[in-house]
């Protein structure tokens, strides 16, 4: 307990580092598998395998993207970024991520049924307040205000934040397309369907935009956390 007392910090930047490597690799390997997807020369059995190994990569990206938040807030607290967070409320930021990972791992478990479907609804919904918070906390910190304390030489961590904010916009995208994959593919296994196709692959095309403009994205966070900058 004392190793862990001591190295605090250094042990969540570890994990940091971690998920952050996790998020940028799992996205890559999805969008690798999207494009047998969409593959119409292959059995719809086919398709249905490669997608199955796109959620399968993907869950590892949405656990990392769950965890930096409430890593990069306690290390912030360290740093004497988030005074809130002293005493018990550190324990209450950990405890609502991890309701938030129990809801992204649920709707992965229960991804081809009802239920799955559903959680993974509410799991988007509950993103958009968040995303708004952070974009709010952000330009109130970049203004001296607010529950972040940051000045001359640490603009650096809300900035952070902020582009993390605009970050889980794009995967909110992105998991919405994911999450249609699955409705999609039911009513393809009815029959031939040539407006789900299209739709499937207008859809997965808009996602792969998205992709790369998330991959700068993730590259200017980890840009702003490792120089700082400003």
């Amino acid at each position: 307990m004392e190793f862990l007392t001591t190295n605090e910090l250094s042990i969540l930047r570890w994990i940091h580092i971690l998920a952050m490597v996790y998020w940028l690799g799992g996205e890559w390997g999805v969008f690798q598998t999207s494009y047998n997807v969409t593959n119409r020369e292959l059995s719809l059995e086919e398709r249905r395998r490669h997608m199955e190994t796109a959620y399968r990569i993907d869950i590892l990206a949405r656990t990392g993207i769950v965890l930096l938040l409430p890593l990069g807030l306690h290390m912030g607290k360290l740093y004497g970024f988030v005074p809130s967070l002293d005493g018990s409320g550190i324990w209450w930021m950990w405890l609502f991520f991890a309701i938030w990972l129990a809801m992204t791992w649920t709707a992965f478990i229960k991804r081809e049924t009802d239920i799955g479907v559903k959680v993974t609804k509410i799991e988007e919904m509950l993103r958009y307040p968040l995303i708004a918070i952070l974009f709010i906390v952000t330009f109130m910190a970049l203004e001296g205000n607010g529950p972040i304390t940051s000045g001359e030489g640490n603009h650096w961590y809300p900035a952070k934040i902020g582009l993390y904010a605009f970050a889980l916009c794009i995967g909110l995208f992105l998991r919405v397309v994911m999450r249609r994959w699955t409705v999609r593919f039911r009513k393809l296994a009815e029959g031939p369907d040539a407006a789900e196709e299209n739709a499937l692959e207008r859809e997965i095309g808009q996602a792969r935009i998205a992709a790369y403009i998330y991959w700068i994205t993730i590259a200017g966070v980890c840009f702003l956390g490792a120089v700082k900058p400003f």
